[in-house]
């Protein structure tokens, strides 16, 4: 079984020098995660990876926000477990070897059409529970440009002004204010005046604003998994969507309206203005009035 395996080529890597003992457990959690995106495509023996396994993993992970050297340790990972697996005979062909190990560039983001957006989140129109949180989960996504992290993350204390904004604690302690707009807003009013509390089961010390149905705080993971399953329900293929692509679309859609490119650089929190243009470049424009632009504000 795959499991074993895993323990035995992480067990190896004690003896090779040079190589630190925090190195061989980010490698064994890295070979798990891996195991269960394998598991969740029914393959279970080792000589049922396939190249397309090893690439679409690596990509739902690009996808969920992963920080590029997080991806690069976790194709290494891969590489080194499928090149054991290979060596001790376990396999007869390494599709690991046919990955690509010198791509460096960064791809351009993809992103939805504003309708394929829309059409998505309309196609959420029940009154039930669980359509409420997701309908609200999917528009704080697009209409605040939020990370999925920064999603899960997100608490009750979380909205200020008057429910106007979102106050996020983003990556490397960067804080920022981002407007929910009207939309957005919308459906987390509904979510939590006439659904929240089924999912908390009225515990008012719930810290979270997205809360599962056993009450606790949703994972990335758990996130990638609605929105997946939402994308489905309106006929947009898997391998298009993730909270990611929503976040986007959040900027890609704002840019294409005229956005200033720095304040979308602003409102998604980069530190950095080259991150920012990915997506393209604009004239400047008011910061207060950017918001405005979006298409569900």
């Amino acid at each position: 079984m795959l499991e074993v395996e895993i323990e035995a080529f992480t067990d190896a890597l004690r003896m090779e020098a040079g190589l630190s003992e925090n190195t061989r457990l980010a490698y064994l959690s890295d070979l798990r995660f891996f195991l269960q995106h394998l598991k969740a495509r029914g393959k279970r023996e080792a000589d049922q990876i396939a190249l397309e396994d090893i690439g679409g993993f690596l990509r739902n992970e690009r996808d969920e926000g992963l920080k590029p050297a997080t991806r690069a340790r976790r194709a290494a990972a891969i590489r080194g477990f499928m090149k054991f697996l290979k060596e001790r005979r376990v396999i007869k062909h390494n599709p690991a070897e046919l990955m690509d190990a010198t791509k460096t560039s960064r791809p351009l983001p993809k992103v939805l059409t504003e309708a394929e957006v829309a059409g998505m989140l309309d196609k959420i129109d029940g009154k039930e529970p669980r359509e409420l949180r997701d309908r609200a989960i999917l528009e704080a996504l697009y209409g605040c440009g939020l990370r999925v992290s920064e999603l899960c993350d997100l608490k009750m204390e979380n909205i200020v002004a008057d429910g106007e904004l979102l106050r996020i604690f983003g990556k490397g302690g960067k804080d920022r204010l981002v407007p929910i707009g009207s939309a957005a807003g919308r459906s987390l009013r509904i979510y939590m005046e006439d659904a929240r509390t089924v999912f908390t089961k009225g515990d008012f010390s719930v810290p979270y604003i997205f809360v599962t149905r056993l009450g606790s705080k949703f994972t990335r993971r758990g996130v990638f998994k609605i929105v997946k399953e939402r994308a489905a329900a309106a006929g947009i293929e898997e391998a298009r969507i993730s909270p990611h692509v929503l976040r986007h679309c959040f900027a890609s859609h704002m840019l294409s309206r005229g956005a200033d490119i720095r304040a979308i650089q602003e409102l998604l929190g980069h530190a950095d203005i080259g991150t920012t243009q990915v997506y393209t470049h604009v004239d400047a424009a008011k910061f207060s009035e950017v918001h405005k632009l979006h298409p569900r504000h």
